[in-house]
């Protein structure tokens, strides 16, 4: 039995690593005792990496701990220290990890522990931390992190031992990303650096709990977002199929045109795309007036700016209300396709299991406002209306691919929270929220300009969104933009009263905005004015969080690919389809403080990329992949109908 004794807060720990059958006996009996006294222990992984569903993926130790003892087993390579870990967790009534969902991922798939047996009795302290102050530590927070966590409520020297084993991957020639794959797995500091995290961790867990309690968050909440995780847990674990031979089409596709725009910026003296000073001395030269600067004083030339720059709205449809700058598109253009063929291309070619899936993470707690995130590829940041890398994902064999989101969510969780009346009844009528607000606005005779500029102003309380931004948005003069703001204000009174009650209530409440599930949301003191879109985003990621659950009591969670804002990706089998979206449907849809949230069940085809087009004669026109395979196109508008 290798020791590793360490001072933690002044009290003496022990990490102990079993070498033989008498030292994995002793691990039974320590296991034992604790599932006997029903403690929480500490749990945690070390593995080869965050993909963990590479083929060439490995879990190394797994390790198990109390605030004194920790026991760290090397699985990799050894059944009996497999097996003795499968048991222990089995056998332990109650587990906390930080980041749990990582971890229980890798133990269902790597160590044959499901996630249905793990995920019930597992506690994430990382779930706490963010309900206590979502803010990560940069951007003022309490820490999210396990190791700035530990080194507030614990042990100021905590995070010294990542420290040391950085150092450790820079000696063997290794960084912070290829270390763990590669370090020796008997390695002093790698050994001590395990069985560390799960006293930590153990330590850590009741600080948070007397913290939530202190702070009046509720513990029915926690549990909510334990219950999330695992539905979303689920769902990454099943992972989407990958069209292999369109994407790798698509990757050469996108680097081409990524080279094509930056060749268009090369005539305007732009040398390089991704050099902002270039490309706003560029704009400057052609007559254009930058106003804007970065907080070192450079001209700003973010994609807003150059968005309107081109006459381009925010899904990159023309607006018709300037000349288009060519620099400013092209720059747009070869910036677009570099990012999509590395974050969405590349990703999709290179990551994929052995099944040809790709597993893309899903942070169910993400956000100061709590919304989700996903990753490995980034696939809620796609324009709502674009097919092309939509395309590359597929329904399972024999399936076809839905889709089911609320109607106008966001806008109606605004009218119910504001209680805002006028808004409500056009809602209650089945009324096109945005049509009826230009008519109050602009009269019968309002135009499709008219409409555009409500939606943005209504979009914009949701979203924390200014007049400036609004009128880059949509091209309309920055008076206009805000005369139409004033007049949404008189129109639908609630809202303005409600954003400035939520104002005033956060600052006699230390900025702080309280949702209504109990969801402490801070603000910075000098953007109070988004109390109101943190509330309504808020709430709208818990009312599709609220669906997930009871989706899953359904046994619906089988069916589903993806929950993206305000929509959930699903496969079905060919001849049920139609009947598991609406049932999706019919689940997700629910009345909230008395406004109804809609759903709007949708069946596609051949791939998510289905549901985006009109026509496959569309595709077939945009996209040579389609061009080429006329059979499968057919094919696949015939699956659409």
């Amino acid at each position: 039995m290798k020791h590793f004794p360490y001072a933690v807060a002044g009290d003496e720990t022990v990490t102990y690593v079993p070498e033989s059958a008498a030292d994995l006996d002793l691990f039974r009996r320590w296991v034992e005792r604790k599932a006997r006294a029903g403690e929480t222990i500490g749990a945690d992984t070390e593995t080869t990496g965050l993909d963990i569903f590479s083929p060439t993926y490995r879990l190394r130790t797994v390790q198990l701990g109390d605030a004194r003892d920790a026991w760290v087993l090397q699985v990799e390579g050894r059944p009996e220290m497999q097996e003795a870990a499968r048991w222990a967790l089995k056998s332990l009534p109650r587990l906390v990890f930080h980041n749990a969902a990582f971890d229980l991922l890798v133990l269902d798939r790597h160590l044959n522990v499901p996630l249905a047996t793990l995920g019930p009795k597992t506690t994430d302290s990382k779930i706490l931390a963010h309900l206590y102050d979502p803010r990560p530590k940069h951007e003022g927070g309490y820490g999210l992190a396990l190791k700035e966590l530990c080194a507030r409520d614990v042990d100021p020297s905590a995070p010294d031992t990542q420290g040391d084993l950085t150092a450790v991957f820079r000696s063997i020639g290794e960084t912070k990303a290829t270390g763990w794959a590669k370090i020796d797995i008997h390695h002093p500091t790698y050994l001590q650096y395990a069985g560390l995290d799960v006293i930590l961790v153990s330590r850590l867990l009741p600080v948070l709990e007397d913290r939530l309690r202190a702070a009046g968050i509720r513990k029915t909440l926690a549990d909510f977002e334990h219950r999330v995780m695992l539905v979303c847990a689920a769902m990454e674990r099943r992972g989407m199929l990958v069209d292999q031979p369109y994407v790798a089409d698509l990757v050469g596709r996108l680097e081409e045109e990524a080279t094509l725009h930056a060749a268009k910026a090369s005539r305007y003296g732009v040398t390089s795309v991704n050099a902002p000073r270039q490309v706003a001395d560029a704009l400057v030269g052609m007559g254009e007036t930058l106003t804007e600067t970065t907080d070192s004083g450079a001209l700003k030339v973010d994609k807003s700016i150059l968005l309107d720059l081109a006459d381009l709205d925010t899904q990159w449809q023309p607006r018709g209300t300037r000349t288009p700058n060519p620099l400013a598109d092209a720059v747009l253009r070869s910036k677009r396709a570099g990012k999509w063929s590395t974050s969405y291309g590349i990703a999709m070619r290179d990551g994929l299991d052995d099944a040809g899936r790709i597993h893309p993470k899903i942070n169910s707690l993400q956000a100061r406002t709590a919304r989700m995130s996903i990753s490995g590829p980034p696939l809620q940041q796609l324009p709502s209306g674009d097919w092309t890398i939509r395309r590359a994902l597929l329904p399972d064999p024999g399936h076809r691919i839905f889709s089911v989101d609320y109607s106008a969510v966001e806008m109606r969780v605004l009218a119910a929270l504001a209680d805002e009346t006028v808004m409500k009844r056009a809602i209650a009528e089945g009324r096109d929220l945005h049509g009826f607000t230009a008519e109050l606005i602009y009269g019968p005779n309002y135009t499709s300009f008219h409409r555009k500029l409500c939606k943005g102003v209504g979009f914009g309380k949701v979203y924390g969104g200014g007049a400036l931004t609004l009128s880059r948005q949509t091209g309309a003069p920055l008076p206009d933009v805000k005369t139409a703001i004033g007049a949404y204000d008189r129109t639908y009174r609630g809202i303005k009263r409600y954003s400035a009650k939520l104002q005033r209530e956060a600052r006699a409440d230390g900025y702080v905005v309280w949702t209504p599930v109990g969801r402490k949301l801070p603000l910075d003191r000098d953007r109070v004015y988004a109390a109101t879109n943190y509330a309504v985003q808020s709430t709208a990621r818990d009312v599709l969080c609220q669906a997930l659950l009871d989706m899953d009591a359904k046994g619906l969670t089988d069916y589903l690919l993806l929950p993206i804002h305000d929509e959930c990706l699903g496969t079905a089998p060919a001849d049920i389809a139609e009947d598991v979206a609406r049932e999706v449907g019919k689940t997700m849809a629910m009345t909230f403080m008395g406004v109804p949230l809609d759903t709007d069940p949708e069946v596609g085809g051949a791939s998510w990329g289905s549901l985006y087009m009109k026509k496959a004669e569309t595709m077939m026109e945009h996209d040579p992949w389609y061009a080429a395979h006329p059979d499968e196109a057919a094919a696949a508008e015939e699956r659409r109908r």
